[in-house]
């Protein structure tokens, strides 16, 4: 406990500090809790995800070596050339709980019609067309991914940091404050009884004396 002084302007000033802390222990609570029901729907949309990725990674793969068996490498490398471009992404921002948050969108579906993916339709065959909506659509989960993904690291940061600063004010500020308070408390009900003892003392003096005086002018 830090080193306090025992008087009655400390002593307000500790209990106002006390209720400022618990007031502010228990906003950050609310904060707590209303991140923890943003927090837990993420993670589960996280993992489904992260399960639907794997199973399209797989899927993709499989065609993948199911066509090159088939048509051959070199027809599948030229088609993949061919069909070669760039997945747009939108980037704008929102605010959970105050925490600043990416928000990461396809500027489209990454999936092209075949007319758009630039090799012959009469030059390969459908095997190639349902490789290629498997990786294009591993690209849409990609990128759905990434924005779940970031939305669950910040609102993690700020869940952790919130809960530390819960448990300082609970576990260290507010018993310390609390200890505070009750010495400023004994350290005043000592004085007072020293001070009442200190007038008895001096009244029974008083007493003796007036009883003297008294005394004298009597005898």
């Amino acid at each position: 406990m830090e080193q306090v002084n025992p008087t009655r302007s400390e002593l307000l000033k500790r209990k106002a500090n006390r209720a400022l802390a618990e007031q502010g222990m228990n906003l950050l609570k609310r904060k707590r809790d209303a991140l923890l029901r943003e927090f837990m729907p993420i993670i589960d949309e996280t993992m489904r995800l992260s399960l639907r990725l794997e199973r399209v990674t797989m899927e993709a793969q499989y065609e993948l070596a199911m066509a090159k068996a088939r048509e051959g490498g070199p027809v599948i490398r030229s088609a993949s050339f061919a069909s070669a471009g760039e997945a747009l992404v939108d980037i704008t921002g929102t605010h959970v709980m105050g925490v600043p948050i990416p928000i990461i969108r396809k500027g489209s579906s990454s999936i092209r019609p075949i007319t758009k993916r630039g090799y012959s339709i009469t030059g390969v065959s459908s095997r190639v067309d349902g490789i290629a909506d498997k990786f294009e659509e591993i690209i849409d989960v990609i990128i759905e991914s990434a924005d779940i993904e970031t939305r669950l690291k910040r609102l993690g940061e700020e869940l952790r940091k919130t809960n530390r600063r819960v448990n300082a004010l609970e576990n260290v500020v507010i018993p310390d404050l609390a200890e505070q308070i009750k010495f400023i408390n004994m350290s005043l009900e000592e004085r007072a009884r020293e001070d009442v003892f200190r007038l008895k003392k001096v009244k029974k003096a008083l007493e003796r004396k007036e009883e003297e005086r008294l005394r004298r002018l009597i005898g």
